[in-house]
């Protein structure tokens, strides 16, 4: 446990970090806790290795934060170098760490998906079809889209869309919860006994495998309708 006058310390900005209490190193706190409770100051710090003359590294990394915010993913090996005498060394070692971290991401999905009207923006490319398209977000336990997968196209009834199609690649992408939507071309949201039966069959069915139907949204070019709002679901 971190006794409480490692606050204290904390705020000695020139103190060098290993004279710091263990509770305030970022690397020991790393260790111990993993890097999910570090804040953004303590992991830039880590990247940093040490300070400048008079400001040890997390009161560093808290002035280059605090002067760029997240534009610091933006920031180029001129300007960094110049900012508070980082020089080339630790201004090569930010940009790197960033770089590696945007490839990395490239192309994870990390759309949150948190209520009808995002799933209504979402389907921008879908909403005023001429025909009906019923679709899929898988998402994962944090509401973040893994997948989105159109089911079927054309007039919707309930023998074209059948729970295996819709939860098998749920399983495969570890899905822990869908929501289904699906597109009106006459521009009236409101679900038809069709839409109410396929809803019914998938949150059955979807119970059985342990994963979740949040959600059933209807769409149109300027509107949307969702099931849960209506105490369908």
């Amino acid at each position: 446990m971190c006794p409480a006058k490692c606050g204290a310390f904390a705020k000695r900005n020139n103190m060098k970090i290993k004279n710091l209490p263990a509770c305030e190193r970022p690397r020991e706190k790393l260790a111990k806790y993993g890097p999910g409770k570090l804040t953004k100051s303590e992991l830039l710090a880590i990247l940093l290795g040490t300070g400048t003359k008079g400001v040890n590294a997390i009161e560093l990394a808290n002035r280059i934060l605090k002067k760029f915010g997240d534009k610091l993913t933006e920031a180029d090996f001129k300007t960094l170098k110049n900012t508070f005498g980082l020089g080339p060394a630790k201004a090569a070692e930010i940009i790197a760490a960033l770089e590696l971290g945007k490839r990395l991401l490239k192309g994870k999905q990390t759309t949150l998906i948190l209520s009808p009207k995002d799933v209504w923006e979402n389907l921008k490319d879908l909403r005023d079809n001429k025909k009906e398209h019923f679709v899929i977000f898988y998402l994962n336990s944090r509401n973040q889209e893994i997948e989105r997968e159109i089911i079927s196209v054309g007039t919707l009834n309930a023998n074209l869309v059948h729970p295996r199609e819709v939860f098998e690649p749920a399983v495969k992408n570890l899905a822990a919860q869908i929501i289904v939507a699906h597109n009106h071309p006459s521009g009236n949201t409101e679900p038809s006994e069709d839409d109410l039966t396929i809803t019914k069959r998938l949150i059955e069915a979807g119970k059985l495998l342990g994963i979740e139907l949040l959600d059933h949204v209807i769409v149109a070019k300027t509107s949307w309708s969702s099931l849960k709002d209506k105490g369908m679901i």
